[in-house]
């Protein structure tokens, strides 16, 4: 990580008044594609890491029982708090949460996140993912356990080629992007199957991994 966490919450509060403003087609896309692919249904719970001003959660919460935002900028949950109010959603709740230690005590069906674990470096990426992949799943009629949600939808700035300096849809300064190949590696070793890669942009993608069970990939 390129910056600790006190200064990304810092500067994302800072940001977050004019946040829903300032985002890039890209972002839009990949944001309604991470919905499409995460496809809850009324009994799941979602954990959605790195909500910001909630877009993720916000747009799931008709179609799941329960929303878990989780964010490190004050500024941003705020945020998102008053959009849930706003609309009167009871089944959505935001509170600090980290990647690597993501402050939820119940069983998570499905995760999400958008463009927000790009700001970790690859070794922090891969100790997210397996934080992730550790949670109460639940148990369901196709599995026996309860390790790992069943899915994990992730929509990030991430290298299908390699990056172009002259355009970067990225701050160095900032940002830590994986490739593609990185980010399909962690999860599979941690037990999930890639079963979709989005390309939004030469920059921008959505990844869909379902968890394997012993029977296979959960249905």
């Amino acid at each position: 990580m390129k910056k600790t966490v006190e200064e990304h919450a810092e500067r994302f509060s800072e940001l977050a008044a004019e946040y829903d403003d300032s985002q890039t087609p890209e972002y839009r896309a990949c944001a309604d594609l991470v919905v499409e692919r995460a496809n809850p249904g009324p009994a799941d719970t979602v954990l959605d890491l790195g909500c910001g001003t909630g877009a993720i959660a916000l747009a799931l919460a008709d179609d799941a029982n329960r929303v878990l935002g989780r964010d490190i900028a004050d500024g941003m949950l705020e945020q998102a708090r008053a959009k849930a109010e706003e609309r009167g959603l009871t089944n959505v709740s935001f509170d600090y949460g980290e990647f690597r230690d993501p402050n939820v005590d119940e069983p998570v069906h499905v995760v999400t996140s958008n463009f927000a674990l790009h700001h970790l470096s690859d070794d922090e990426k891969r100790d997210a993912i397996e934080t992730v992949a550790a949670l109460d799943g639940d148990t369901t009629p196709s599995r026996n356990d309860s390790v790992g949600p069943r899915r994990v939808v992730l929509g990030d700035v991430m290298f299908f080629e390699e990056p172009d300096p002259d355009e970067p849809f990225y701050s160095p300064e900032v940002d830590d992007p994986a490739t593609v190949g990185t980010l399909v590696e962690q999860f599979t070793d941690a037990g999930y199957a890639v079963t979709n890669v989005d390309r939004v942009h030469d920059q921008v993608g959505v990844i869909t991994a379902e968890r394997v069970v012993a029977s296979g990939r959960e249905e």
